[in-house]
């Protein structure tokens, strides 16, 4: 596949560092399936849709996965070493796959100390800056730790640019996260839904429903050649109960429409389809969704702007057409709408 074809050049003053506030204030552009484009608000959403339709919201709960630490000297010749870790998948109750800086720094059986009490072991090194890290503390402990020490870990678009403060504990957390931490990056689409909006949005008869896949740092990392072969990207755990399909497809059958909150709960729902209709499931996904697949559990999309040449912004090409996107982004552009984590949002209507 030619990756030039969902190339476009952003100019980096339109990347947001921060969210506007309060977070429902963002901008959003509406794009239908005929190449339409509408300028609106975030907080007209409920007037493009109708009652009857269900927002579908992934309500996984993120960690503070970034962590700094001190890698101490092997030897009295040696000196300190500054290690800044992200944790990127749970390995066990005491253990996490973590990418670190320096890795070149860093060799299994070293000690890196995180704060009073709380360190780790590198248990194993992969390639590069990718580690496995055991630490010593387990299950809630270790929870615990990770909350007193951890910042959130930024998308690496930021965190280039300024580091992660007490604020990003509010406004890099959805106002619906559940009471499961697992996930190292946001469901940025779900930000823009405060309480307000939340409130909006039922008074407007739309229904809410509720899915979870755990994001991984993976949805940041340019793709790969063997993913773009294989069909396949990186595996994320995801969850659709069996009330929740059932009520979904009793939505389709009373003609509601089915409405992702992001691409998260898109690919939840996509990956959860059997004969036409939606299925509980519980494990991983690895589905890779782009021009030329049928999506069969979408109606319609909220999500926010996407990296170029990335798994996300193809996505939202097979739900819209390559063509479409790539207009509705120059217009984007154009206007100087804000993009990606903490940006605006665009309503995909096919």
């Amino acid at each position: 596949m030619d990756l030039s074809a969902f190339a476009f050049d952003l100019p980096e003053e339109l990347i947001a560092l921060r969210p506007v506030e309060p977070q429902d204030a963002a901008r959003l552009l509406v794009v239908h399936g005929d190449g339409r484009l509408e300028d609106a608000g975030v907080r007209d959403l409920p007037r493009y849709l109708s009652a009857g339709d269900t927002l579908i919201f992934n309500d996984t709960r993120v960690i503070p996965a970034a962590l700094k630490g001190v890698r101490p000297a092997r030897d009295e010749m040696g000196s300190d070493v500054a290690v800044d870790a992200n944790l990127v998948e749970r390995a066990g109750p005491d253990s996490w796959r973590a990418l670190a800086r320096p890795g070149k720094r860093l060799k299994p059986g070293d000690t890196i100390q995180f704060g009073d009490g709380f360190e780790a072991v590198v248990a194993s090194k992969g390639d590069g800056a990718d580690l496995l890290l055991r630490f010593n503390l387990s299950g809630d402990a270790l929870d615990e730790a990770l909350d007193a020490f951890g910042a959130m870990p930024l998308p690496p678009y930021i965190a280039r640019r300024r580091a992660a403060d007490a604020k990003d504990r509010e406004t890099y957390q959805t106002s619906f996260a559940g009471d499961e931490a697992q996930s190292v990056a946001a469901p940025t689409a779900g930000l823009h839904f405060t309480q307000r909006l939340r409130a909006d949005v039922e008074a407007a008869r739309i229904e809410s429903e509720w899915v979870r896949l755990h994001v991984g740092l993976g949805t940041f990392s340019p793709l790969q050649e063997s993913q773009l072969t294989s069909g396949r990207l990186h595996e994320e755990w995801r969850r659709v109960s069996p009330e929740a399909a059932e009520r979904l497809n009793n939505v389709r059958a009373k003609g509601g429409r089915i409405v992702p909150v992001g691409t998260t709960a898109l690919r939840t729902l996509e990956s959860s389809v059997q004969d036409g209709e939606i299925v509980a499931t519980l494990g991983p996904t690895d589905i890779f969704l782009k021009p030329g697949d049928r999506l069969q559990a979408t109606d319609a999309l909220v999500t926010n702007f996407h990296l170029p040449e990335s798994s996300l912004f193809m996505l939202v090409c097979a739900l819209m057409g390559t063509d479409i996107m790539q207009a509705a982004y120059a217009h984007a552009i154009k206007e100087n709408y804000r993009f990606y984590s903490y940006g605006d949002a665009c309503l995909l209507l096919p």
